[in-house]
């Protein structure tokens, strides 16, 4: 028999294979993409390594019932997450100077209290509930991943939170990271270019020796542009019933995973 027909037989042998056994080829992949393993793991934060949405509901109700507040707290949290990204645009424009996210909650919140018809708090009672940000609690994988990481890996956020949210969010949280690393190092939001770049250099290493980890497509997109390496996690939940989560297909990025735990084990760690 001829090498040229054995190759082809191979081949069909290994196409059929895939066909009955499909998780075969995503095993393959994953084993393919730990092959080039990073020195560090960057991670999105909010969505992808803690709940914020659950985590404002949850102290919403207990802070309303201390207010005798009847708010939809779920509503709440929707809205002050959706003026996250214009409060930011307005900084990349220039309308507004570099104002760290903590401030930009808060201008958030003050026409909150007002959509919501909630007076009377005092500055003390504001900013408290402002620091809710702080107190955001993880996702049942999180930690446990994080920690598999970080025997193997370089890990740290990189998220538009300033240094004292995610250090704050860190020690309530249990977060292992090694370092912090947030937009407000760059003076530049995500998805700038600056954000992801200060990141990786302040670590010392190159684009490719890091990767971006996060629940969210435009990001992972953003940094594959500047060079970094990408981890999808799914977070279905992340948006409760208001909105579709982003999902990701095998091969879409470096590695697509269920949850951080799935993403240390496809990186070997």
């Amino acid at each position: 028999m001829s090498a040229t027909i054995n190759r082809r037989e191979l081949l069909r042998a290994a196409g059929a294979v895939a066909a009955v056994f499909p998780s075969f080829t995503t095993t393959l992949r994953a084993q393919a993409n730990a092959r080039v393993v990073p020195k560090a793991l960057v991670f999105d934060t909010f969505g992808t390594v803690v709940d914020w949405r659950g985590s404002i509901i949850q102290e919403g109700i207990a802070w309303g019932k201390a207010k005798g507040l009847t708010i939809d707290w779920a509503q709440f949290a929707d809205r002050w997450r959706a003026g996250y990204a214009p409060a930011m645009e307005k900084v990349r424009k220039g309308e507004l100077p570099w104002t760290k996210l903590d401030d930009l909650h808060r201008m958030i919140l003050e026409e909150l209290l007002k959509e919501f018809r909630i007076a009377g708090l005092t500055e003390e009672e504001k900013d408290h509930w402002n620091r809710v940000w702080h107190r955001l609690k993880p996702w049942p994988d999180s930690v446990a991943g994080l920690t598999r990481l970080k025997k193997k890996f370089v890990i740290a956020p990189l998220s538009n939170g300033n240094v004292a949210l995610l250090t704050n969010m860190a020690k309530n949280a249990g977060l292992p990271w090694d370092a912090i690393m947030s937009a407000e190092l760059a003076r530049h939001y995500k998805p700038d270019r600056e954000a992801y770049l200060t990141a990786v250099a302040l670590l010392g290493l190159k684009p490719e020796e890091t990767m971006m980890a996060a629940a969210h497509s435009g990001d992972l997109r953003a940094a594959r542009s500047f060079g970094l390496r990408t981890g999808f996690i799914h977070r279905p939940n992340e948006y409760g019933p208001a909105r579709q989560a982003d999902s990701a297909k095998p091969g879409e990025f470096d590695v697509v995973a269920r949850d951080i735990l799935d993403l240390a084990a496809q990186l070997g760690a």
